[in-house]
């Protein structure tokens, strides 16, 4: 995406300037390079220092809303002090969060309707964060319509993501729209199509693609560049040439127990089959089986007991917004269920690795070198 880049500063504390200034931003950083900690540092700031804001919503992918925000905030000293609701679960755990006394409130992107019906008029958050914007670029999505209602009643509202368009130019008016309510790119999905692209593969009155205008992509970036801000590592960010970013994996409750199990006893009960581990020496060899979801029992048929690191995976492939990821794997069955799970993945040869990469096209674009991706 070609916005303005930063030079010459640390980007960290110019993202959080940047948000301080504008209450409504676009924030296009790439994994690693920490949306989460700004994000969270600016408002705290507007809540404690100019009490700006009373009340902050957090909208995210599941996993990131269960753990990923609450786990910032008690990894900076300046930030423990916060306290987060998790909306999450059933209705009624939803409704028993939002009555808790906190400064930021964490929902997945799925309830936000309810949210907004729960709410109506009375919306009460004067900040929201949507961590993962482009996950809001489809203007016909429930998630969008819900957010677009209650969206002159947000006084403050910053859209994190990796990169804005994964597919095409068409993907930022949803998300710009958050942002600015058509300011810059109009009032209607339609009416930004129409005067910045061309229909181009159509059947009669069916069109299967739209192409974007010449000149298209350089007037819709100059005309969001004063609410967006892209940062890239390469020769703009004074940070270390590799980022290490951990994903925990936590484990459901029954996976878990089935853990608990081979570490305690040594054997593992399946429905269909008794896993024995023998020895004690070959108990540590099933644990790492069963937290990559799936143990081999004595005939190396592989079972599986959960997808927990797959459902993270499916995040960190997210994040990454149709940049190609590099995924690292231990066994053969994490292979082959990676490959079921992804079928635009593609195994490198003579190697325990996988990429996955832009879109389903199978067009292996490495990272460049200092990048990393996900083990």
């Amino acid at each position: 995406m070609v916005l303005p880049h930063i030079q010459d500063v640390v980007g960290q504390q110019f993202c959080i300037d940047y948000l301080l200034d504008h209450p409504a931003a676009g924030l296009f950083l790439k994994p690693g390079m920490g949306k989460t900690s700004v994000a969270l540092t600016v408002a705290d700031r507007l809540l404690y220092d100019s009490f700006e804001v009373s009340k902050v919503l957090v909208i995210a992918p599941l996993r990131v809303a269960e753990d990923t925000w609450s786990r910032e905030s008690e990894k900076w000293d300046h930030l423990r002090h916060l306290r987060i609701s998790k909306v999450l679960g059933t209705a009624q755990q939803r409704r028993a969060a939002l009555a808790r006394s906190a400064d930021v409130y964490c929902i997945n992107r799925e309830n936000v309707a309810w949210l907004v019906k729960y709410y109506g008029l009375n919306w009460p958050f004067d900040l929201v964060i949507v961590d993962e914007l482009s996950s809001f670029r489809n203007p016909s999505s429930q998630r969008f319509k819900a957010l677009r209602k209650v969206r002159p009643l947000i006084k403050h509202l910053w859209g994190l993501t990796g990169t804005p368009r994964p597919r095409s130019l068409l993907d930022l008016w949803a998300q710009v729209y958050l942002l600015d309510q058509g300011e810059r790119l109009g009032r209607t999905f339609t009416a930004y199509r129409n005067q910045y692209f061309t229909p181009g593969r159509q059947n009669g009155y069916v069109i299967y693609e739209w192409k974007p205008r010449p000149g298209a992509e350089d007037q819709v970036y100059s005309l969001i560049s004063d609410i967006c801000v892209s940062l890239e590592t390469k020769g703009n960010v004074k940070m270390p040439e590799l980022v290490e970013t951990v994903r925990p994996v936590v484990l459901s409750p029954e996976a878990r127990a089935l853990y608990e199990s081979m570490e305690r006893d040594a054997l593992l009960e399946l429905a269909e089959d008794v896993i024995d581990a023998g020895s004690a020496a070959a108990v540590n060899g099933k644990l790492l089986q069963i937290a990559g979801g799936a143990v081999y029992d004595e005939d190396h048929v592989a079972h599986e007991l959960h997808t927990d690191k797959l459902d993270v995976l499916e995040d960190v492939l997210e994040e990454a917004a149709g940049e190609p990821v590099l995924v690292a794997y231990r066994y053969q069955h994490e292979r082959d269920r990676i490959m079921a799970r992804f079928p635009q993945a593609v195994q490198l040869k003579n190697s325990d690795t996988i990429c996955v990469p832009r879109g389903n096209s199978g067009d292996v674009r490495f990272p460049p070198a200092g990048a990393t991706g996900s083990g």
